[in-house]
């Protein structure tokens, strides 16, 4: 007998009344064990809806959602809604007591039968998200990154099978960005946690994630690893969603040496290269951009503009002339 899927969305539709449609539309997604798919997409695409529907906050209109191959209950037909078996953290941390300790507010979250496991569970899931040290501040006296961290660890101290994350970073500083993110990816690696979570910046996700779903207008229009949709998106609208690329019309795509019969060209600014020394030189440096350990240029011709990335910095001046190399693009 076939194992049945871990969390199955079939042919799921939810749809809003309004002016404009939105919501899902007949969307059919297998979330894999122990691994993290992020789901992305601009705003009002479908992303929220989607993981309100996988952890039974909302029921669908039409098709169904299954988790270990039976349905997931929605709030008409269970009185607390949300699956036994997930938990789901959002951006805001309302339910936190602001003025308990970090302790008692992740502490609270298992029986009191048992004190002594009581402890060691809350010491270890403190310790696993590099939160020992705030154990006896005020969750009031925390920053936003650490209170999102305080929401995380109540939600996993009681080893859910699934954890479900809605842009669980809009809080977080960027400083603190990074190592939230690998400590969750260690938790998922040493305990087998599944996590599904929906992200605006996909940026966020890049380098967390094991699988990447976007949406557009309510529906998937690709899915997988990471850097092969980095790599080689299908469409235009995942190009633009994965990196702030230049995004050309065949007439400007000929500015650069690409010949195209199709409607657009999109290149990444890392596949540009440039120089001093030819004598075809015919692209203007218009701003320097400093980024740190790398410069953004933004390069002029005839009108057209091109962002470029430069790891020597200071290497160009604004009205410099320069030529371009083209290593890769992508057609339309």
């Amino acid at each position: 007998m076939l194992e049945a899927p871990f969390l199955q969305a079939i042919s799921v539709t939810k749809t809003y009344s309004g002016a404009e449609a939105s919501g899902i539309k007949n969307i059919s997604l297998d979330i894999e064990p122990g691994k993290i798919t992020a789901i992305i997409g601009q705003s009002g695409s479908g992303k929220s809806t989607l993981l309100r529907l996988l952890y039974g906050l909302m029921s669908p209109d039409e098709g169904t959602v299954n988790f270990k191959g039976e349905r997931i209950w929605g709030p008409e037909e269970k009185l607390i809604p949300g699956h036994d078996a997930m938990k789901m953290v959002t951006q805001h941390t309302n339910d936190l007591n602001l003025f308990a300790r970090v302790w008692d507010n992740v502490s609270a979250m298992l029986p009191s039968t048992n004190v002594k496991l009581k402890e060691e569970k809350t010491e270890e899931i403190l310790t696993q998200l590099n939160m020992i040290q705030l154990a006896k501040q005020r969750v009031a006296d925390l920053s936003g990154g650490e209170k999102q961290r305080v929401a995380i660890a109540r939600a996993i101290i009681t080893r859910p099978e699934v954890l479900l994350l809605d842009e669980p970073f809009n809080q977080v500083d960027a400083s603190f960005r990074e190592g939230l993110q690998h400590d969750i990816r260690q938790i998922v690696k040493e305990t087998g946690l599944t996590v599904v979570m929906v992200s605006h910046d996909p940026a966020e996700v890049l380098s967390m994630a094991d699988k990447l779903v976007v949406l557009n207008n309510g529906e998937i229009v690709e899915a997988g690893h990471p850097k092969s949709l980095y790599q080689n998106p299908l469409n235009l609208y995942t190009a633009e969603l994965l990196t702030n690329c230049n995004v050309l019309n065949a007439g400007e795509a000929r500015l650069c040496g690409i010949q195209t019969h199709k409607e657009y060209v999109v290149v990444y600014p890392e596949w540009i290269r440039i120089n001093k020394v030819l004598r075809t030189s015919n692209w203007r440096v218009q701003q320097v951009l400093f980024k740190g350990f790398y410069e953004d240029l933004i390069l002029e011709n005839n009108g057209v503009l091109l962002r470029v990335v430069n790891d020597e910095s200071g290497k160009y001046n604004e009205d410099d002339v320069v030529s371009l190399n083209i290593k890769k693009w992508l057609e339309y």
